[in-house]
């Protein structure tokens, strides 16, 4: 019998345009603008749980506007990387680059240094928060139309309630499913999943 792989490959390169908005339509439409040149700010921050999608627009923006200064998952930062945004910053309120940084909680709650902490706060704030269940579940039966495959309650509910919630993920093992069942030429269905996912990481 041949051997099958589940083969959940990397996410495709994140952009404005496959971002679910959710609740945060916004924040995003702010992102797409600063990132155009179009804010009066020259800097913005965004706040937010793993999984909330904080990476992917700042991933977005910074293929939409290369000089962008970008800092991620900013209560990572060292010493020296702290140093190096807070210039940053200066530098973008007196002409040079804006900056976007990211962090899981709001500026006056980071534990970085304090000037650097009002620095970020000096521009635009956000707080991106996740997509409810129903929204996931909406997003993922309408991915699945558009690759033509039909997919039960039954099994998007499997997948929302045992799978990562982060998007990213969600649609990287729909791509790997739509392939499985391909290769299988069976429906998709819960047992399927089931059978793919042991064969990928039992």
């Amino acid at each position: 019998m041949q051997q099958l792989v589940l083969d959940i490959g990397p996410a495709a390169e994140p952009d404005f345009d496959t971002f679910v908005p959710g609740p945060n339509a916004e924040a995003v439409a702010s992102v797409r603008a600063f990132a155009a040149g179009k804010s009066r700010d020259a800097v913005m921050y965004l706040w937010g749980e793993p999984g909330s999608g904080r990476s992917h627009l700042l991933r977005a923006a910074s293929r939409m506007n290369p000089r962008l200064v970008i800092a991620d998952d900013v209560e990572s930062l060292d010493e020296g990387a702290q140093q190096r945004l807070f210039n940053a910053i200066n530098a973008a309120r007196e002409g040079a680059p804006s900056v976007l940084a990211a962090g899981r909680q709001p500026p006056a709650q980071l534990a970085l240094r304090e000037d650097l902490r009002t620095r970020l706060a000096w521009g635009l704030v956000y707080q991106l928060k996740p997509l409810s269940d129903a929204e996931k579940t909406a997003h993922l039966r309408a991915e699945a139309a558009r690759r033509g495959l039909r997919l039960s309650e039954e099994v998007l509910a499997y997948l929302i309630t045992r799978l990562p919630r982060d998007l990213a993920s969600l649609n990287r093992v729909l791509e790997a499913l739509d392939r499985y069942s391909l290769s299988t030429r069976r429906a998709i269905t819960v047992p399927l999943v089931r059978e793919a996912l042991d064969r990928k990481f039992g």
